[in-house]
């Protein structure tokens, strides 16, 4: 028996773990979703624990899995309106979801007598998860502008890009960049009429849009199942399902387009294989966890956490809407907001949200910086900064303001960071031609990206430990702020 001394290994763990931004608490904007419920982390993790040795690759051996899967799309389905024709899978996380949407989408269109090279159609703020699968699966990637001030899709413009070469249109519920909830009434209706398959990629907004209404209070658009037009949707649950990396739903109108997602051979001497989803063998725990969530939750606690996502969305509406020199981009539908320069008002009053963000960091608070794009059309994206707001985010709003509005005041006026400084600075001629795999890892660890001089940033961890409910603060802000 090989001895080893787990206290040391998990010491030195811990140690690693103390250089990450913290997981909890509401400090990091993007990445993690806290829903501020101790309890709910702990039975993740004892439901994560419970299946550790299990393979989700057959459930014919592992029933566990099978049950869990079942349950779990099961509420997915009737949160998202779906009928007793939509069925789906559990997947590692949105990518896999909106791979296997693509790759099912593709063959679909294949067996219909598709031929040469398919078109995957969507705006250009669908997320990177969708030029993965082009890519992956060899499909013509055609994107579509959106309005440069508001980051909102025209239909029409993609509704005349539709054709018999396309296998897939994509809109989003909402989009990541700008939290745009895109058309999709008008969309999938258009595709329906074409035949042509419609995804929604609800992965960021699959599990709190159910519970969301518009600022005016009325409800949102229709966008989900109850679309005639609309033949699958991705929801993430390690987002707003608050269940641990990585779990995603992907849902499918119809079996026998479900089954165009499978893969299946029986040729080679091992056992048969049948795979729904893109791994053979693969972790339940995501799935169990997911689960478990979903179990203690139920419509109600989603409802409530909803609730308070929304309040604190509001509240820091307004609170950056009344920071000169800033504005919020487009008209942002779920807990996310996109910040951009204000150039309404003189240069000298000013904020670039990248200056601001980088500030904010330095006060132990992680904004996500999003650089701005050049459309097909020539009209370009704003360089912006990125707010992902959880639960826990509303016991947090004072803080943050606080934080928020100093940033701002101390870079009001600062210009932008010009990328050719910053390019002039390399060594001859490392601007103008790829790197090698030499060349580019000593630059790395020269900025202390790698190697063992590695410095990564660190968010200040500071009452990142998260409350437990009895002593979390009463009082709540309103959504006018007040």
């Amino acid at each position: 028996m090989v001895a080893f001394d787990s206290a040391a290994i998990l010491s030195r763990l811990a140690a690693l773990r103390a250089g990450d931004a913290p997981t909890h608490g509401g400090r990091v904007l993007s990445y993690v979703y806290d829903s501020g419920l101790a309890e709910v982390d702990e039975l993740a993790a004892q439901a994560v624990r419970l299946v550790q040795p299990v393979n989700g690759l057959d459930p014919t051996t592992f029933t566990s899995v099978a049950v869990m899967e079942r349950e779990v799309i099961g509420f997915a389905r009737e949160l998202l309106h779906g009928a007793d024709d939509v069925v789906g899978s559990v997947t590692t996380g949105g990518t896999e979801s909106c791979l296997l949407a693509v790759k099912t989408a593709r063959d679909v269109w294949r067996a219909a007598g598709g031929t040469g090279r398919a078109r995957l159609i969507a705006p250009v703020t669908v997320h990177a998860a969708f030029h993965k699968a082009a890519h992956y699966f060899d499909l013509e990637l055609d994107l579509v502008p959106v309005d440069p001030a508001t980051g909102a899709l025209d239909p029409d413009a993609l509704i005349a890009r539709l054709g018999p070469d396309v296998a897939l249109a994509v809109v989003s519920a909402p989009s990541y960049p700008f939290a745009g909830l895109d058309p999709v009434e008008v969309v999938a209706a258009a595709c329906d009429d074409a035949g042509v398959a419609c995804h929604v990629d609800g992965c960021i907004g699959g599990w709190i849009l159910p519970f969301w209404r518009a600022a005016d209070g009325s409800p949102l658009p229709l966008w989900d199942f109850r679309v005639p037009g609309v033949t699958s949707v991705s929801a993430d649950l390690h987002k707003f399902g608050y269940a641990p990396k990585g779990a995603s739903v992907l849902l499918q109108r119809g079996r026998d387009r479900q089954r165009t997602q499978y893969f299946a051979t029986t040729g080679w001497p091992g056992y048969p294989v049948v795979n729904p989803t893109m791994l053979g063998s693969k972790s339940a725990g995501a799935l169990a966890a997911s689960w478990a969530i979903v179990q203690a939750l139920g419509a109600r606690g989603f409802a409530e956490l909803a609730e308070s996502c929304r309040r604190a969305t509001a509240a820091l509406t307004d609170i950056i809407s009344d920071i000169e020199g800033l504005r919020i981009v487009g008209d942002p539908v779920g807990p996310l907001l996109a910040v951009a320069t204000d150039e309404s008002v003189p240069e000298d009053r000013r904020v670039d949200p990248h200056h601001w963000a980088d500030r904010a960091h330095r006060r132990g608070w992680q904004l996500q910086l999003q650089p701005g794009l050049a459309q097909a059309d020539g009209t370009r994206l704003p360089h912006t900064t990125h707010l992902t707001i959880t639960p826990v985010t509303e016991q947090r709003v004072d803080e943050l303001e606080a934080a928020l509005r100093a940033s701002a005041d101390e870079v009001r006026g600062v210009p932008r960071a010009d990328a050719s400084a910053v390019l002039g600075a390399l060594p001859s001629g490392l601007a103008d031609a790829p790197l090698d795999s030499e060349t580019a890892a000593g630059l790395l660890e020269a900025i202390g990206l790698a190697g063992s001089g590695m410095r990564p940033a660190r968010v200040s961890r500071t009452s990142s430990r998260r409350s437990s409910p009895s002593s979390r603060p009463s009082r709540r802000r309103s959504p006018s702020g007040c």
